[in-house]
């Protein structure tokens, strides 16, 4: 049965709000949240980016039921992977059964700060394959030594371990990254509606949850809805590989510059009506995505999740019932 999850986006919400929200999400019947991992947002506009881990700390003790996973964080070169698998190791203890690990390649938005290389992305694969060994090899508990291609761990242990260690979801836009989750990962996190990434992820072996992020607008008014999407997220309708390559959020802004209000209301639903939000989702439910969670663009969040909590979840529950 698919579950319905709510987007903790850090890029436009500060550490206390999304505290704030993720309580408020599990109340609004939401059964998990999946939080982004940013060092920049994507455009000024958006205005926040937290440090994720902290945020994950609040979240454990305001919420008792929500599951939490980060969508997605990138373990292999603003972060080194050792510091990954102890990160994630203390949020599953806090969250015992309720915290999963997202990973995915990156992007040099937030991976350039340290002046490191941006690698091409068959090696940015390569990095993420040897990362999700490295943190596996250091969930064992045990005294572990690893000289990679890309990594170097020497005498590491990490201690404070959960009894149910997390799964680690891989993060895919294309078939490439698709087949690494089905081989590497314990299920898939993307977002698109993109049938051939799942079917990816399938042949390679992929058997777990398959995760995807539907971003939408909700206002009072469709209108209003479409100018809020267009001032704090233009970069939704962006193509290609450029949220992979852009360095900075002044380049995004530049690359949107070119983005009309049709394009947003093109690429993501807008506004109040209830069954456009249902049809949507259901593209998501039809491609084979079994956790599909909502991205609110703006700061009407509360309102937001009303609509949901009191219009679209139960219709894609009754719908769902109706077609078993």
């Amino acid at each position: 049965m698919t579950e319905f999850g709510f987007k903790l986006c850090s890029e436009e919400q500060g550490p206390r709000d999304l505290v704030r929200l993720a309580a408020r999400a599990e109340e609004a019947g939401f059964s998990f949240g999946v939080i982004s991992d940013h060092f920049h947002p994507w455009v000024d506009a958006q205005g926040q980016s937290p440090f994720v881990w902290t945020v994950i700390g609040g979240i454990a003790e305001a919420t008792t039921k929500l599951r939490l996973g980060t969508g997605v964080t990138c373990p292999t070169i603003r972060i080194h992977p050792a510091i990954i698998a102890q990160a994630a190791a203390t949020a599953a203890e806090m969250m015992p059964g309720r915290f999963f690990l997202g990973v995915g390649s990156g992007e040099n938005l937030n991976e350039h700060i340290l002046a490191d290389r941006w690698p091409p992305a068959d090696m940015r694969l390569e990095m993420l394959e040897e990362a999700i060994e490295v943190i596996r090899q250091l969930w064992s508990g045990k005294l572990e030594t690893h000289y990679g291609e890309h990594y170097a761990v020497e005498n590491a242990r990490i201690y404070t371990l959960p009894d149910e260690l997390p799964q680690i979801i891989v993060a895919a836009s294309g078939e490439k990254a698709g087949e690494l989750a089905g081989r590497v990962g314990d299920g898939l996190m993307t977002t698109s509606p993109n049938e051939e990434v799942v079917k990816a992820f399938e042949r390679a072996g992929g058997k777990g949850p398959r995760y995807a992020e539907a971003t939408v607008c909700w206002a009072q008014d469709e209108a209003e809805a479409v100018r809020t999407a267009h001032r704090q997220w233009p970069n939704a309708a962006l193509k290609g590989q450029l949220s992979q390559e852009l360095a900075l959020p002044s380049f995004f802004e530049q690359a949107a510059e070119s983005v009309t209000e049709d394009d947003i209301a093109e690429a993501i639903v807008c506004g109040p009506d209830a069954e456009k939000h249902v049809s949507k989702i259901r593209e998501y439910i039809e491609a084979g995505i079994d956790h599909v969670f909502i991205h609110q663009i703006g700061d009407d969040q509360e309102g937001f999740l009303r609509f949901y909590e009191r219009e679209v979840l139960p219709a894609l529950r009754e719908k769902a019932a109706s077609a078993r």
